[in-house]
């Protein structure tokens, strides 16, 4: 495996030896050794969300955010194969990992890159309306709200 098309890829920056994408708010990045270690790191709905949010409400979210992230090989294009990833809660954090294995690290850069960002826009979709919630996930909101009508106006909440 080479790191060369992650060095030329304009979505990331060199970081102590991994690729940190610069396209998402949460943490994204690969590492390469024998394969690619794709992981993105989010905070749980309740360390992003200012009130407290009950166990219960916490896990069945968590368990359809990693049911959904399953799915995530759907978004890379081209002949990349992508396994079901690894979604762990840790200390107020998601961690998810995928390990790629691809000849091609332009693909594999690519298909990265498809995997933190559709990571990003499915934690954004199941945001749980009526909490207010502390950036970055409050940036994110904002920026689904907003998107796309060019005019600033305010959308429904994301579900």
């Amino acid at each position: 495996m080479t790191d060369d098309a992650f060095a030329a890829h304009d979505a990331y920056e060199s970081d102590e030896g991994d690729y940190v994408l610069t396209t998402t708010a949460f943490d994204g990045r690969v590492a390469v050794d024998d394969e690619y270690r794709v992981t993105v790191t989010m905070p749980t709905l309740d360390a992003a969300a200012e009130e407290s949010v009950e166990d219960v409400l916490e896990d069945g979210w968590f368990e359809t955010l990693s049911l959904r992230l399953e799915d995530a090989g759907s978004a890379t294009r081209g002949n990349v194969d992508v396994p079901e990833p690894t979604v762990e809660r840790r200390n107020g954090e998601i961690h998810v990992e995928w390990l790629l294995t691809q000849d091609d690290g332009a693909r594999a850069a690519e298909a990265a890159k498809a995997l933190v960002e559709y990571a990003e826009g499915t934690y954004v979709e199941g945001i749980v309306p009526g909490y207010s919630y502390r950036s970055p996930v409050a940036d994110l909101i904002a920026h689904a709200r907003t998107e796309g009508d060019g005019e600033g106006e305010r959308g429904p909440m994301p579900l």
